[in-house]
């Protein structure tokens, strides 16, 4: 008795359900072998309850010789058709028309030639040849497995090195522009001190002059008047400063405080009150001195070339 698909898959070690299902939804051994590789991880009852996507006229269990490549083929047949591409035999058209799908090959030739079954000796051959053919796509897949988890982990720590250099970068601009910081700060305690020590000489300047004049009055004698020295305006300067800090008034909710370069302009001032409160922007005012830029016409300014540098309150609409 000549042995059967469903026979060499229970001789391999498979599961009977599954070669079952494999001997009934494939159209021969290879395709069968090649059905339970695919699905050797799926549930036995998912497979059971998916639609089968092919069809096969072999039954479980049946006589159907099998030659590692095509559909089984039918021994004893008088005659054969033969593909002159490869040699190989064919008991019908439909058998050598399904080759040629596979292989597309085109040369096909009637012959004489009997399709012989296998023998026991050559089916145990050709199990084996199945079997080492089976193991070695396993290692294959094994390697390339190997190869591509290989690959995904370089990846994962390039990834790793490129965020860890845009980390630093970051933090390199955090600590130069905190030295910034620091610098204008100094600069600007060093000015204030400055102011105080001209208020405190002035402050001292003053009492003199009126010690001397009350002097003057107590001996009844005239005293020249000097004239105060005439002080100059007050000018807001922005030359030393890089950033500003603004106090937007909107026309409800509370007052949207914060701090932007210098050279950020009206424009971008206005996009981020849009982001923040979600308000469309016309027309910002400076209370003091008193000054209306309007949208598309003074937007474009900067801050520090509109006078709003170090700090100023405007009110926006």
């Amino acid at each position: 008795m000549v042995q059967g698909d469903y026979d060499l898959l229970l001789e391999m070690g498979f599961d009977a359900e599954r070669a079952t299902l494999a001997v009934k939804r494939t159209k021969g051994l290879q395709d069968a072998l090649t059905w339970l590789e695919e699905n050797q991880d799926t549930p036995i009852e998912t497979l059971k309850t998916t639609e089968p996507t092919s069809l096969t006229s072999s039954t479980v269990g049946g006589a159907n010789d099998y030659d590692g490549d095509e559909k089984p083929e039918i021994p004893g047949t008088a005659a054969s058709i033969k593909c002159s591409d490869c040699g190989k035999l064919f008991s019908n058209a439909d058998r050598a028309q399904y080759h040629a799908t596979r292989t597309e090959h085109t040369n096909f030739e009637e012959s004489i030639e009997i399709i012989q079954p296998l023998t026991e000796d050559e089916k145990t051959a050709k199990l084996q040849e199945l079997r080492e053919r089976l193991a070695g796509k396993k290692a294959a897949q094994v390697v390339q497995d190997r190869d591509e988890q290989k690959k995904n982990e370089l990846i994962r720590r390039k990834n790793g090195q490129d965020s860890d250099k845009i980390k630093e970068e970051l933090r390199r601009k955090e600590q130069l522009k905190e030295v910034e910081k620091r610098k204008q700060e100094k600069i600007d305690d060093a000015a204030a001190k400055e102011r105080v020590r001209k208020q405190i000489k002035e402050t001292q300047e003053l009492r003199k002059q009126q010690a001397e004049r009350e002097k003057a009055q107590r001996e009844g004698r005239a005293m020249e008047e000097r004239p105060e020295p005439v002080k100059p305006p007050v000018s807001r300067t922005s030359a030393s400063h890089t950033e500003t800090r603004l106090q937007l008034r909107l026309p409800s909710g509370p007052p949207l405080i914060k701090t932007f370069p210098a050279d950020t302009t009206l424009f971008e001032v206005a996009e981020a009150v849009k982001a923040e409160r979600g308000m469309e922007v016309t027309s910002i005012t400076m209370t003091f001195p008193r000054k209306v830029y309007q949208q598309g016409i003074d937007f474009g300014q900067t801050l520090k070339e509109a006078g709003m540098v170090p700090s100023c309150a405007l009110v926006v609409a």
